[in-house]
């Protein structure tokens, strides 16, 4: 052990002073952090932002750097801090900005994880545990190092989803009862009526769900229930994190409230008569002219009286922060999402830690079964859900909308069994299927079909768009989309999209469009308040039956129509990767995956690239690909899954 530490020290002097080829590697830095650059464990960000921090603090020991580098890490990891004991799993993960980059094949000198500890607690660098000195850029608190800023932003949330939890709302439980049955009157609906009761009585409610089990019907049951209670003047908000989830979300709510009326006297009033508005969140906390900061905060809070917001397992850490400090401490707010998706591109995978999460015994569940006694899962039976009702935690399990065969196929994936998956796959049917490659990464004459349907959406998608026709362009706009985990590579987005492109073009004969042509599908990539438009929204260039043209975006029952000289930036959006699926659904998916040695292919990735498939996905890759995916759940460290 001494003599390879001592030769990675050697390796460590040799690295300071050598220039190491990429741009994203620090030309010099002290040996100890060039030896860990050198690997690919740290950048050239991470090693200069420790570096600065220790000159800023006068901080010169080079374990405490190396602890600062790897906090710096976590965060462009997703992770909202690192565990010091885990730290060196680091290196076998390989780097959270260069998937394709090799691991490192050299031993690496791991302080003594004792030392190293002692070292970054006596550090001025550092800010020891919960009590520690407010003014210090990283923190210390059992084992785990932050970047400050973040964990301020964890204990903003731990403090107000606890307090959120400690008491309940005064409700009159026999009007309660009331609302609740008359709203889901079906014996199947016990999940449901609970998540109402829950967000009724308490002023945080998590309602999570597999696909297709009803958690935007129950949203607007649920806000329908809220109003029954409350009265009609109750102030709602809905949200998502992007435009297309919002678009998606008003509508499907507005069209079950459509549904349902009110009693108002003796006269029979449609809820639709006050329809929902959803935005994106960093609209719903607004934007402050010259100013980073949201115009919402602890000292200008939103007047809603509920706020739900759904997808919120795209929600970051830091986003969550400031909507809990934008909200009236007693509003209500509603979480919806699927905590077994993909988390956020950003820091932290708060849904799925408020899930996960010890909570304390609070008085909900005792409250929950007084008005709704035969809805409350047995403690003895159903532990889990049971005991997850002290977090406010609802989770839907009848599926509505899945085919049993993609049903099965989710919670294969999600409950971790390879054997399973594969078996479901290589079975086909009219559902799911596997091709397998012959290598790691699949040749485009490999994927028998993938070509037909490129080629037929992208006719369909042209047809429309030269017809005028805005609403049935975008219907066919997701008929098919093809979905990778790369952004770069043999199985990345610009290689299949260069291909998609070319069987567009070919099919279409024109080899040499413009910028605009008629029938291109689009994707904003930036938010834009002029528009409206946010990252991640989709759309395709129509004709405006004029002569000119125009991009219609948004949900086919009402297009937004925007001039091509008013958009923000936009690519065509032939093959896109998971990550901006989300929110969306298709009728037809095909997934491409990466070699199983990826550390991009997750359980969460494949899981969610099989969700946004309403009738059939087909999955293409080998089979140690599709069981290094199921068996290697995403690792995100967060201290939110902690007492403290």
């Amino acid at each position: 052990m001494r003599a390879d530490r001592a030769a990675a020290g050697d390796r460590a002097g040799s690295a300071a002073d050598v220039d190491l080829g990429d741009p994203r590697r620090p030309w010099r830095a002290e040996p100890l952090l060039a030896t860990f650059a050198a690997a690919g464990v740290l950048t050239s960000a991470d090693v200069r932002v420790a570096e600065r921090l220790g000159v800023l603090t006068g901080e010169d020991d080079a374990t405490v750097h190396l602890a600062a580098a790897l906090a710096v890490r976590a965060v462009r990891s997703g992770s909202v801090c690192v565990d010091l004991a885990d730290a060196p799993t680091l290196a076998a993960e390989g780097s959270p900005d260069d998937p394709d980059a090799p691991l490192p094949d050299v031993p690496l000198p791991w302080p003594d994880l004792d030392a190293w500890t002692a070292a970054v607690r006596r550090s001025a660098l550092v800010a020891d545990g919960v009590d520690g000195p407010a003014d210090r850029p990283v923190r210390w608190v059992d084992g785990r190092v932050y970047l400050d800023r973040y964990w301020r932003d964890e204990q903003v949330v731990r403090r107000d989803i606890d307090a959120r939890l400690a008491s309940l709302l005064d409700v009159d439980d026999d009007a309660l009862r009331t609302a609740v049955h008359a709203r889901f009157d079906r014996p199947q609906d016990a999940r449901q009526r609970l998540a109402a009761a829950t967000a009724t009585l308490s002023r945080l409610t998590v309602l999570t769900g597999g696909p297709g089990t009803g958690k935007t019907t129950t949203v607007a049951r649920l806000v329908a229930v809220l109003r029954d209670v409350a009265g009609p003047d109750l102030r709602v908000a809905l949200a998502a994190p992007t435009g297309k989830a919002a678009a998606r979300l008003q509508e499907a709510v507005n069209a079950e409230l459509d549904r349902m009326v009110e009693r108002t006297g003796d006269a029979a009033v449609p809820l639709n008569a006050r329809p929902l508005t959803a935005s994106t969140i960093h609209r719903l906390l607004g934007w402050r002219p010259s100013s980073t900061r949201f115009a919402h905060d602890r000292t200008h809070r939103l007047p809603h009286d509920v706020v739900v917001l759904d997808e919120a397992s795209m929600v970051s850490l830091p986003l969550l922060a400031r909507v809990l400090d934008a909200l009236r401490p007693d509003a209500r707010l509603v979480l919806v999402g699927d905590p077994d998706q993909l988390a956020s591109v950003e820091v932290g995978a708060v849904l799925g830690d408020l899930v996960a999460r010890p909570v304390r015994p609070g008085p909900l569940p005792g409250r929950l079964a007084t008005v709704l006694p035969a809805d409350v899962p047995d403690a003895a039976a159903d532990t889990r859900d049971a005991a997850a009702l002290h977090g406010g935690v609802v989770r839907l399990v009848v599926p509505h909308r899945f085919g049993h065969e993609l049903g099965a196929l989710a919670d294969a994936v999600r409950r971790g069994d390879a054997d399973a998956t594969l078996d479901l796959l290589r079975a086909g049917g009219a559902h799911a299927r596997l091709i397998e490659p012959a290598g790691d990464v699949p040749q485009d004459d490999e994927v028998p079909g993938l070509r037909l349907d490129i080629e037929a959406t992208g006719a369909r998608i042209a047809a429309s768009a030269r017809a005028g026709d805005a609403a049935g362009a975008l219907e066919a706009l997701g008929t098919h989309r093809l979905l990778l985990a790369h952004r770069r590579g043999p199985a990345g987005v610009a290689r299949w999209a260069s291909l998609a492109q070319r069987w567009v073009e070919h099919t279409s004969g024109e080899l040499h469009p413009g910028p605009w042509r008629v029938g291109r599908p689009l994707l904003v990539t930036t938010n834009d308040r002029t528009t409206g438009l946010s990252n991640g929204d989709t759309g395709v260039v129509v004709a405006d039956g004029e002569g000119g043209v125009v991009a219609a975006f948004g949900e086919p029952r009402a297009p937004r129509l925007v001039r091509p000289h008013r958009l923000p930036a936009v690519e065509t959006v032939h093959a896109m990767t998971v990550h901006r699926a989300q929110g969306s659904q298709f009728a037809f998916v095909t997934v491409v995956l990466p070699p199983a040695s990826s550390p991009l292919l997750t359980r969460e990735l494949l899981y969610t690239a099989i969700t946004r498939a309403r009738e059939h996905v087909r999955v293409v890759g080998s089979a140690d690909a599709v069981r290094a995916a199921v068996e290697r759940p995403v690792r995100r460290a967060s201290g939110l899954r902690f007492p403290r």
